[in-house]
């Protein structure tokens, strides 16, 4: 019969790493993609097109102004919209077969804490957005109301475009280090490890704190990649999300070990 000390869980911990790690994850994010192209780019397609639909919604109920925060937001949820996509590393490493059923079958792997972490970040993302309608409303005032084709030269003709692009840009930061702190590797972390998500969140932060050069660098290269990505009409999220999604599996699996 083993002991106690054989049958526990072992501690997870949080190895140091260079600051330039990131780029052996984009690598080995790439590798994945390469393997099973067909669902990475399908996974990107699909939150490309829900990009198109956000527009033409907002559009639609004359709410232009939410588009830009609204698409900044969109970091604090897409590490759980990738799940799919960690399921997808995870099966490959085991030497699984990857199908599209097996990868949407990931959200359901711990799936009362994966919908726990989701919540949290939803509600972030809706408290980002609520803060931005404020900002913008104090700025420019409630009856503020220009057409989608005159907004851009009323807002440039206002003196409070500077405040509103300092406050906003600044207020939009805090959040999403705060969104990036708890979510940086405890989604697929939740994948692939029967764990809460509040051990996964406070491991996250950890990691970020314990590597904040790699950390941030990675941060920095998420920003750039998916920034690019949303200018032509939101097309290049088709390439950026299944490699960054990849790329975030292997950059949990090299930052949290076994104590």
């Amino acid at each position: 019969m083993p002991s106690d000390a054989a049958i526990a869980p072992r501690r997870l911990t949080v190895r140091k790493v260079a600051p330039d790690r990131p780029w052996v994850w984009l690598n080995a994010g790439w590798r994945d993609l390469m393997a099973n192209p067909r669902i990475g780019f399908f996974y990107g397609g699909a939150l490309a097109a829900s990009g198109w639909l956000l527009i033409l919604v907002l559009l639609g109920v004359r709410s232009a102004w939410v588009i830009l925060p609204a698409s900044a937001g969109f970091f604090m949820i897409a590490p759980l919209l990738a799940t799919g996509l960690y399921e997808a590393s995870r099966l490959r490493a085991e030497g699984t077969p990857v199908t599209f059923g097996a990868c949407l079958r990931g959200f359901t792997r711990n799936g009362q804490q994966l919908a726990f972490l989701g919540v949290v970040l939803v509600i972030l993302h809706l408290f980002w957005v609520r803060v931005a309608a404020l900002i913008f409303m104090l700025m420019f005032g409630i009856n503020f109301t220009p057409s989608l084709e005159d907004l851009p030269m009323a807002m440039l003709r206002s003196d409070m475009l500077l405040p509103f692009l300092i406050i906003g840009t600044g207020a939009g930061a805090i959040l999403a280090a705060v969104a990036f702190s708890i979510s940086a590797i405890s989604v697929p972390m939740l994948v692939d490890r029967d764990i809460s998500a509040m051990e996964a969140i406070v491991l996250s932060i950890r990691a970020v704190l314990t590597n904040p050069g790699a950390m941030i660098f990675w941060a920095g290269l998420i920003v750039v990649f998916t920034a690019f990505a949303m200018v032509p009409f939101f097309l290049g999220l088709a390439l950026v999300v299944p490699l960054i999604g990849h790329a975030t599996w292997h950059a949990y699996k090299d930052l949290v070990v076994e104590a």
